[in-house]
């Protein structure tokens, strides 16, 4: 007989408990200073989490890129999840998904004039950055996913909470999402509510400020996402309105993300004919299943029709040997981060002032520095 959820539930719970008093323990050792972590003379701002995945972290921190590169030299570190090679790694205009993870990929695809690396020890790769003669331009670091890695004092704590997902509601893994106890957030500088729906209340926004119990030196935003134009997979600088799909086009819709429901939302308001092929977060791509993909579109009969993807997606796909129908048939959908409650302003004041300030004391600590061999 087969075990219900309830049943499930409960046999996770001893685990659940055991994970809760490692992670407790562990942060416990950062507090009293048994595990030590290491400043920087640059700022750094980390892009995190409490829970595993799907809350917008690569559209949040594109936005600061772009917010940043104006008028910093801007670099990103990532430990470059599910790449194939180990150590620290500057990304060049050469450098493939395999080599420094999908995600890292696709941001230097588009922003190629930023620093890309990736290393799993953090504070290694901050030190490479800053030392190595191709980088050490670098003014202000930015770290994905890295809330939980405390070997790095960061400047701005970020850490993102998903709208449709409550983590006041949530508990810790296996049972529920939760990396960290939600007292953890109490670490966080900035916390963004992501994937609000547009037509949110003031009464929501309140009812969520209340339940997260923020400190007075913590700052709460709200995200949503805008959809872009499609771009084509082959030739980016092709666009194609989402107004130019029509009730009678049919999408056969290729994810491999952690939450796709608001994408699959977005594109029903064009049309209900989907065919959604979902795999998990950061799939690795088969030759059978780039088969499969490949057959189920040849079989889908309608006068109009398209393949649908997500830039991460696209980013892994693009190390592949794409069959030529896909290939020309494929597009991929960039989202953006669009702040809620006129707090753009607010946000994009309070990071440019922090690295205006401590890029200054970098360039200082360089020039006392300078005599030294």
């Amino acid at each position: 007989m087969s075990k219900g959820p309830m049943q499930r539930h409960w046999l996770l719970y001893p685990i659940t408990l055991l994970y809760g008093m490692v992670v407790g323990l562990r942060n416990k050792l950062f507090d009293w200073k048994i595990l030590r972590s290491e400043e920087f003379d640059i700022p750094i701002i980390s892009v995190g989490n409490l829970t595993v995945g799907g809350t917008g972290k690569t559209p949040h921190t594109e936005y600061l890129i772009e917010l940043l590169s104006q008028s910093f030299k801007v670099a990103l570190l990532s430990r470059g999840y599910k790449r194939k090679t180990s150590g620290y790694r500057l990304s060049t205009d050469n450098s493939t998904s395999k080599e420094i993870g999908d995600e890292p990929y696709q941001i230097k695809q588009k922003y190629p004039c930023i620093h890309v690396a990736v290393d799993g020890n953090r504070c290694r790769g901050i030190h490479h950055l800053c030392e190595d003669d191709q980088s050490k331009d670098v003014e202000v670091v930015l770290l994905d996913d890295a809330f939980q890695h405390r070997y790095v004092v960061p400047g701005i704590n970020i850490v993102l909470a998903d709208y449709n997902r409550p983590i006041h509601e949530d508990r810790l893994m296996p049972i529920g999402m939760l990396r960290e106890p939600i007292s953890s957030i109490h670490r966080a500088h900035v916390v963004i509510i992501t994937k609000c729906p547009t037509d949110i209340k003031p009464i929501d926004f309140r009812i969520v400020a209340k339940h997260l119990e923020l400190r007075p030196y913590q700052r709460l935003y709200f995200t949503t996402f805008v959809y872009g134009d499609l771009r084509a997979f082959t030739n980016s600088a092709i666009h194609r309105s989402l107004a130019t799909i029509t009730p009678d086009t049919h999408i056969l819709l290729v994810t491999g993300i952690a939450s796709a429901a608001p994408l699959v939302e977005k594109l029903r308001e064009q049309t209900e004919h989907i065919t959604h092929m979902e795999y998990g977060d950061h799939h690795t791509f088969t030759r059978s299943e780039l088969q499969t993909i490949g057959k189920t579109f040849a079989g889908i009969e309608a006068p109009s029709k398209l393949i649908i993807t997500t830039e991460k997606d696209a980013a892994r796909l693009s190390g592949y040997e794409l069959d030529e129908t896909i290939k020309n048939n494929l597009y991929t959908l960039p989202i953006k981060v669009e702040f809620l409650q006129e707090q753009e302003k607010s946000f994009n004041q309070y990071i440019t002032d922090y690295v205006s300030k401590n890029s200054r004391n970098r360039i200082v600590h360089q020039r006392t520095h300078a005599h030294k061999p």
